[in-house]
């Protein structure tokens, strides 16, 4: 059993009373976007690319640094230690990249009153990153106005 060290970063989105959450329904999970931290990137670049990379929202600005916390998992028979660091953002438009294959086919996009979730989230470390956001976005007294229309279809 092998023992791996890595980093990632990613990005929590509140609009309004909604928070975007990533269901993974092949895997039974409910995620936040994340990913592994290129060579070269900062971790609020890495968080903006993966964020815009599974959500396929392009429009994006940081608004709070969440923190670093360490998570460490089984995965197949290796043992990880991942870093993980959290930015809250906001949406500037509701202007959607496409995503690749592999992204469209295995997340879709939820938007979910706060504290659902919250609750909806598989990962008790991603629950807590979550709180954080909301946290953060109430103590900032929601200074943004919504820009998701939820009316429209995910996915």
């Amino acid at each position: 059993m092998a023992l791996k060290h890595y980093s990632a970063a990613g990005g929590i989105i509140i609009d309004g009373e909604h928070l975007l959450v990533l269901d993974r329904p092949k895997e039974r999970e409910v995620r936040l976007p994340k990913g592994h931290i290129d060579p070269g990137e900062s971790a609020l670049q890495a968080a903006l690319r993966e964020t815009t990379e599974e959500t396929g929202y392009a429009d994006l600005a940081a608004v709070a640094d969440l923190g670093q916390q360490v998570v460490k998992f089984n995965f197949q028979g290796d043992d990880f230690v991942r870093s993980e660091q959290y930015f809250l953002l906001r949406l500037l438009s509701e202007r959607i990249v496409q995503r690749n294959a592999k992204d469209e086919a295995q997340f879709v996009r939820l938007w979910l009153p706060l504290e659902q979730a919250v609750a909806r989230l598989t990962f008790e470390a991603e629950q807590q990153f979550a709180r954080r956001a909301i946290d953060a976005y109430q103590q900032l007294g929601q200074p943004w106005p919504p820009i998701h229309s939820r009316q429209k279809p995910e996915g």
